[in-house]
């Protein structure tokens, strides 16, 4: 009985301090959904596609029509 009495306040303290060295740290947040790098990705897409569009559009009108001639 004297040691039930004088072993479980030891107990007890070992316990606590290893219950309070055990806790995790809390996670960390999560990471954002949208970090703005496919916005970036999207714009870019459509400036190339106006470009290309424009391209297109411009070409014809420099060049004569005697040159598109490519199998002839």
């Amino acid at each position: 009985m004297a040691i039930t009495k004088s072993l479980f306040p030891a107990m007890a303290i070992f316990a606590f301090i290893f219950g309070v060295a055990a806790q995790q740290p809390p996670a960390p947040a999560p990471a954002p959904a949208n970090d703005g790098t496919s916005i970036d990705q999207g714009i870019a897409y459509i400036l190339m596609l106006i470009a290309l569009v424009l391209t297109y559009l411009i070409h014809p009108f420099d060049v004569d029509a005697a040159s598109y001639r490519i199998f002839s």
